[in-house]
């Protein structure tokens, strides 16, 4: 065996192991990739080298502000208003609330860009809400996690900037622009299977819809609306780097959760502020283990062998390209999001892109959307989790409930991965 063999063997193999073995993501990536550096003979200088490398970066700062903004905002009294404009936009119809949630998930999305944070806030007021309207539990949790992942398409999603920086420099404004209409559209699919079920069921009507009402609730969650227009209008129209931007909705965030909803105390914008921190160190500390990771994979040439063993499967273009949404789906299984934007962005774009034809900012739309439904399914999907906590629902139950809009999102994907212009329409227009 040639030490580039044995070294590939050890950094997947090893890193596998200790999958299985449930060890902290960043420690398994960052130990399988000291040991295949070891097996090549490298000097672990190498390691402190690419750790900086992979966290220094300017488009990587936006990652921090995005997630301040998020935590500040979904603290500050915002779901509320998020849910009282989606109940007087849907309400009216069959499965109301179930309507609602999806709704306002899609409106909670575009402030927090969080599938977790959008199941804990928004989850923790519409179940109990639906099971008191006589909706079952299960159905109710079901509904609100998998309308969570709305908030990953929308933006702006932080893990659409992890993808751009480790893709290569893609636009951050494109790929804000592409994720729109993909969440629109799974929106709209998860309300056709939430109004079937809910007639089958016979699950009750909200109030009749009132002009007057819409325009109210419209008023009163501009504050919050406008957050998302100050992103994206500003990264899109130029005026503002993506970084600058969410450092822009940042204070704009705190303004609005302490003095206009009032919904946070100084207090508790120091709680908020800590919890951050939290979330930072393992956001960044996995960005820059997962570095090291990549420099090992792009130094063996693993992405050239994973293409050539592919391609030697198939040349058809949209078999290859079923091929890497079940390759993504069945990581989304077995680890988290942000791993596997970083790990297998790098193996599985060259194929996207020469092989399939597809646009890099349709890929990574793809793969945020197969990472989404990965926090779905057991036995990793943190977001189930949170959902069976919230709701207070034993996980096999939820699962099973969820299982009808588990279909609703693998239509969406397969839309979204073989029709371009539900991605591309909103780059292309703009010229981004």
């Amino acid at each position: 065996m040639d030490t580039q063999t044995l070294a590939i063997a050890v950094l997947l193999i090893s890193f596998l192991v200790m999958i299985l073995l449930r060890f902290p993501i960043a420690y398994a990536v960052a130990l399988s990739s000291v040991l295949c550096l070891l097996a090549q003979g490298q000097n672990l200088v190498t390691l402190c080298r690419e750790m900086v490398k992979g966290i220094s970066s300017f488009s990587l700062m936006a990652v921090p502000f995005f997630i301040t903004m998020g935590v500040l905002m979904g603290s500050g009294g915002i779901s509320e208003k998020l849910i009282a404009l989606a109940n007087a936009c849907v309400g009216w119809m069959r499965g109301g609330l179930a309507m609602v949630n999806i709704v306002a998930s899609y409106f909670f999305g575009g402030i927090s860009g969080s599938a977790a944070a959008d199941t804990a806030s928004i989850g923790s007021i519409m179940i109990p809400m639906m099971v008191d309207q006589g909706y079952d539990a299960d159905f109710s949790t079901a509904v609100t996690i998998t309308s969570s992942c709305e908030g990953l398409l929308v933006p702006p999603s932080h893990n659409m900037v992890i993808y751009a920086t480790t893709a290569g420099g893609i636009s951050v404004g494109s790929l804000f622009l592409a994720g729109y209409l993909p969440g629109a559209l799974l929106a709209v699919s998860l309300m056709v299977g939430s109004y079937i079920i809910s007639a089958k069921r016979n699950y009750p009507k909200g109030d009749k819809f009132s002009i007057i009402n819409f325009i109210k609730q419209i008023g009163t969650s501009i504050w919050a609306l406008a957050a998302v227009v100050i992103v994206v209008i500003g990264v899109v129209a130029g005026v503002f780097t993506a970084t600058e931007s969410a450092a822009i909705a940042v204070i704009y965030s705190l303004f609005v959760s302490v003095f206009v909803y009032k919904g946070l105390d100084w207090k508790g914008v120091w709680r908020e502020l800590g919890n951050c921190v939290d979330t930072l160190g393992i956001v960044l500390i996995l960005i820059s283990t997962s570095s090291v990771f990549g420099y090992c994979l792009t130094t063996l040439h693993v992405p050239e062998l994973v293409a050539g063993a592919v391609v030697r499967l198939t040349d058809n273009p949209i078999v290859l390209t079923l091929m890497l949404n079940l390759i993504l789906l069945v990581l989304g299984c077995i680890m988290d999001m942000a791993p596997i934007i970083l790990i297998a962005t790098p193996i599985l774009l060259p194929i996207a892109t020469q092989y399939c034809g597809l646009d890099p900012i349709q890929f990574g739309i793809m793969v945020v959307l197969n990472c989404g439904i990965g926090l779905l399914t057991p036995p990793v999907g943190a977001v189930l989790f949170i959902g069976s906590a919230v709701s207070k629902q034993p996980m096999e139950k939820v699962v099973k409930a969820t299982l009808p809009f588990y279909l609703c999102m693998i239509i969406t994907l397969l839309l979204v991965s073989y029709v371009p212009q539900i991605s591309m329409l909103l780059p292309n227009l703009f010229g981004k």
